[in-house]
């Protein structure tokens, strides 16, 4: 990896970035699987200490927070289990949005349980410079983190259940069931009922799925290891939140375009993946 150029490794950032797999990034740069995955393993870390480091005293308003699964191996009803807890099976992803910057503060990966949720909730409280109001489904792991993390009635706090109906029939593999109806629950504090809404983390979901190959469904292009996995998501918010320009934050300013922390005044322009491999190169 010693011999690839900043411009050949930029390369490489962008196709994973754009959801190639490693096997596809390998075949259009002419770069072997090892090298990729060793250039993945130095870039995680970097990109996960900058942001852990940068991404503090944010002027956030309105989050939403979301659970998004993935697995790393095989799922976890075909995990061995000799090799249960040893980082194969589920993997899930925590995930905040901001609602007004679409800036994505922290994340965490793990188990889907009230110790994951105290974990995700902790690292986003120590990200913000003020109360919030927060959005979260139903999930009842949120209850007691939340107010174990912000403390009673220091955040305002809603959490919007989706009420479902029976599956359609013939559908019932690939296809949700019937939305029938959505009940906001206040939880604590005053929430403004108006903007209590998952419908921008669901979306940055849709965005991760397509970008990270890894987390396409129904097909072989799940990790291998957890510690890749990681990587990988690293990589992505770094390009989500410093490099890639978003539609809705540009209509917004005049048509100038913006990413996620330049409208959080965390940056103060469009970052290139040249700029990323820098990060690497002066970490070393």
């Amino acid at each position: 990896m010693n011999r690839l150029t900043s411009e050949r490794r930029a390369q490489i950032l962008a196709a994973l970035c754009e959801g190639a797999s490693v096997n596809a990034t390998a075949r259009q740069t002419g770069v072997s699987k090892v090298t990729i995955l060793k250039l993945l393993a130095d870039i995680g870390p970097v990109c996960l200490d900058y942001q852990r480091a940068t991404l503090v005293n944010l002027p956030c308003k309105r989050v939403q927070c979301d659970e998004i699964w993935s697995f790393v191996g095989c799922k976890e009803r075909n995990v061995p289990r000799d090799e249960k807890g040893c980082g194969r099976g589920d993997a899930w992803i925590w995930v905040a949005v901001d609602a007004d910057t679409k800036l994505v503060p922290c994340w965490h990966i793990g188990a889907r349980d009230a110790d994951a949720a105290a974990l995700f909730m902790e690292d986003l409280a120590s990200r913000l410079a003020h109360r919030i109001q927060l959005t979260t489904d139903g999930h009842r792991a949120y209850l007691s983190a939340v107010e174990g993390v912000f403390g009673w009635n220091q955040i305002d706090y809603a959490m919007l259940v989706k009420v479902y109906g029976p599956a359609i029939d013939g559908t019932t593999r690939y296809s949700p069931p019937q939305l029938t109806g959505i009940d906001k629950q206040r939880v604590m504090g005053l929430p403004d009922v108006e903007h209590v809404s998952t419908s921008f983390v669901e979306r940055q979901n849709l965005t991760m799925r397509m970008n990270i190959r890894r987390l396409t469904r129904l097909t072989n292009g799940h990790s291998k290891k957890l510690e890749n996995h990681g990587h990988a998501i690293a990589l992505h918010y770094m390009y989500y939140n410093f490099c890639r320009k978003h539609e809705t934050l540009t209509k917004a300013n005049g048509g100038v375009h913006t990413t996620p922390t330049m409208a959080a005044g965390v940056a103060d322009h469009v970052w290139k993946l040249s700029e990323v491999v820098d990060l690497l190169a002066a970490a070393k």
